[in-house]
């Protein structure tokens, strides 16, 4: 934790990667993940300018990297950021938890990238494939088969959103698949969930319709 009257970076480096890393929506969660992983400051509240100037240069060369680059690292590290940010776009006035932890009807406790939150119910979960080869049928009817179980469990009475994003694509099985269960569940309203895709190109998330 740093106050209000903590230095500012000055070399030019750091000046630019604030300048350009301001234009991003970069939401709280992702700023603490970040200064957590490389050891930095990061000022609580204030003006986004204010907070990027309070992380030290790993992690204004890690968001840098991230968000304006639009790299890719092995680990799909940056892909992952880039996810958080996205589905918190999406829910900008709710709650965003990572790696939530979330029981199903099943018993099973099933965790999940992400989970976002609405006066403490869980509302939409996602996840993402920032590396490898395209999500393919088992890995969509996996993923299905989790969400079922969690909208049907005592936490996913208000789940309406289960979002898959994929940094590496998708085959046309895959995105088939879960046209077919979703198209299924449409015509019982208690159980109506609104499966999307996200595929990551040109720098950008692109939504396809199931």
């Amino acid at each position: 934790m740093v106050n209000a009257g903590f230095p500012k970076f000055g070399s030019a480096q750091s000046t630019v990667r604030v300048s350009a890393l301001r234009n991003y929506n970069l939401p709280d969660f992702v700023l603490r993940i970040v200064a957590r992983d490389c050891g930095s400051d990061l000022l609580e509240k204030g003006r986004i300018d204010e907070r990027l100037q309070s992380m030290n240069r790993d992690s204004l060369d890690l968001l840098h990297r991230a968000f304006v680059d639009c790299e890719d690292d092995a680990d799909g590290k940056f892909a992952q950021l880039r996810f958080y940010a996205y589905v918190s776009s999406m829910y900008h006035k709710s709650e965003v938890a990572v790696n939530e932890a979330i029981p199903g009807a099943s018993g099973k406790n099933h965790r999940v990238p992400i989970a976002v939150k609405t006066s403490g119910m869980y509302v939409a979960v996602a996840t993402n494939k920032p590396t490898g080869k395209p999500v393919n049928k088992r890995d969509a009817v996996r993923f299905y088969r989790v969400v079922d179980d969690i909208k049907s469990g005592d936490h996913g009475t208000q789940l309406v959103d289960a979002i898959y994003a994929s940094s590496v694509g998708f085959r046309g099985e895959a995105l088939l698949a879960l046209a077919q269960l979703n198209k299924m569940r449409m015509a019982d309203p208690e159980s109506r969930l609104d499966f999307k895709t996200a595929n990551f190109e040109n720098n950008i998330y692109t939504m396809t319709q199931l």
